[in-house]
């Protein structure tokens, strides 16, 4: 089987003695595993099946403290390191083999101050446990979609989700950061501190060092929202999505949308007719008054008859947890990303034969409205993508590793052919395996590539922190 990791194999294992290793694992509060130990595979394994690697050291990290003792381990040892949020991000960046991994998942706290509407979150919490805590008080800041994904990855690339035309993307609501840099200092960034390395990681990545706290704004939102969920088949997905791109000209900012063309999933509630047939399916969250809500999705809902309409008012919480069954651990997963001068005929055409050609049912192709608060971001920040009218999120998911080739090479194939519509820019959360990456980091983010190389120069000279979407320190 051919290998496609482009990150795999990037260290041979570095020889420590039983006393450094004691030594190191007496200065953590937390835990160090060592292959071999009982909970190592599981310790070691990330969410994107096709990640298979081999770390010579765990440091699952109690606090800051700890982070600090890993970077400072690792770095007078010339040990490769990768650091772990929640361990989803499709590259499989949150591990590495015979490096060290500097795991931040046992930092669940959150801290919601309703009065000021924000909350402070540690960086191995995931979206889902900070939905959790905020919608206590009828709060959110925008995250992800699903709600096991890490807020510090998703936040560090942009983050887009369900409260995006609204509020913005999870980095334009992030107040400051608590960061450990390259030589095991502790930072704070903000507006007013350390601006220009706030600057940078609003969208740069985990370039500059690991974020172990995040502060957020918060919003009203919920408890309950108006949702749409409805499918047509996929053949008057052309009508359908001229129809989508009519809609969504108009929409207002409540309403956060995407069409996707995928095959009907063969569970319940979905008619046994239907399963694995090809459709297109209109999913938006409005998070305004449920009865303007229900008035704005109803055009979606009655274009044509549907497959079937699960739409409704809907718990905001159980809105971010709709498509967590659609991606499973342990899966297989490859996803590429570009943004899309607009949803024309000629790209409708082509989205529409690539979704023929699907040589999983599981894979979809998601077609994301942006516009709205994502378009005019309050402050300037590292973050490119936000002209763009739509982003196209091409995801291979599947389960059979005998079928990696085929379902890479399909995503490669659409990323390629829709090139002739993007200006290039790609959304960094969904880097396929970071193959040419050099490239892809510079054409993203263009003329501030500059900037970020001379931030990271400045907190990681050596580019230490290096298994990422990576800048390399200006000089």
């Amino acid at each position: 089987m051919a290998t496609f990791d482009a990150l795999s194999r990037i260290q041979t294992p570095i020889q420590l003695t039983e006393d450094e290793l004691a030594v190191f694992a007496g200065r953590l509060k937390g835990e160090l595993i060592r292959p071999g130990d009982p909970d190592y595979d599981q310790a070691r394994s990330v969410w994107n099946g096709m990640i298979d690697r081999r770390p010579a050291l765990i440091a699952r990290c109690a606090g800051v403290d700890d982070v600090v003792e890993a970077v400072r381990f690792a770095r007078a040892r010339d040990m490769l390191v990768a650091v772990r949020g929640g361990g989803h991000n499709v590259a499989g960046t949150g591990t590495v083999d015979g490096g060290l991994v500097i795991d931040l998942s046992p930092m669940k706290r959150v801290e919601v101050d309703p009065v000021q509407r924000t909350a402070r979150a540690e960086g191995g919490v995931t979206w889902g446990e900070l939905d959790r805590e905020t919608q206590v008080f009828g709060l959110a800041t925008p995250g992800g979609v699903v709600t096991d994904t890490g807020i510090a990855g998703l936040t560090l690339g942009g983050g887009l989700g369900w409260l995006r035309r609204k509020y913005g993307l999870s980095c334009d609501n992030l107040l400051s950061v608590e960061m450990v840099t390259a030589d095991g200092s502790v930072v704070r960034a903000s507006e007013d501190e350390n601006a220009d390395l706030f600057w940078a990681v609003r969208g740069g990545g985990g370039n500059f060092g690991v974020v172990t706290t995040f502060e957020y704004r918060l919003h009203p939102v919920g408890p309950e929202v108006m949702q749409a969920i409805v499918l047509y088949p996929l053949e008057i997905a052309l009508p359908a999505l001229r129809f989508f791109r009519e809609q969504m000209a108009q929409a207002p900012d409540e309403l956060s949308s995407f069409a996707i063309l995928q095959h009907v999933p063969a569970v319940e509630p979905y008619p046994e007719a239907w399963h694995h047939k090809p459709a297109v399916i209109f999913l938006a969250c409005h998070c305004g008054p449920l009865d303007e809500g229900e008035r704005v999705i109803r055009p979606l809902r009655e274009f044509a008859d549907p497959i079937i309409d699960l739409s409704g008012p809907m718990p905001y919480v159980e809105v971010q947890k709709l498509f967590d069954e659609d991606y499973p651990r342990g899966w297989r997963y490859y996803w590429k990303s570009t943004y899309m001068d607009s949803l024309s005929d000629p790209v409708i055409e082509r989205l529409i034969a690539h979704t023929e050609a699907m040589p999983s049912h599981h894979s979809t192709l998601d077609i994301w409205h942006m516009g709205g608060a994502v378009a005019r971001p309050a402050t300037e920040m590292a973050f490119r993508g936000r002209s763009a009218p739509f982003h196209l999120g091409i995801e291979a998911n599947w389960e059979n590793p005998t079928d990696d080739e085929a379902n890479i090479a399909w995503a490669r194939e659409v990323y390629r052919d829709m090139q002739q519509f993007s200006d290039g820019v790609e959304y960094l959360n969904f880097p396929g395996f970071l193959e040419d990456r050099e490239r892809v980091v510079r054409q993203t983010f263009g003329d501030a590539y500059d900037r970020l190389a001379r931030v990271k120069a400045q907190y990681d000279p050596d580019n230490f922190f290096r298994l990422n979407a990576n800048i390399l320190p200006a000089g």
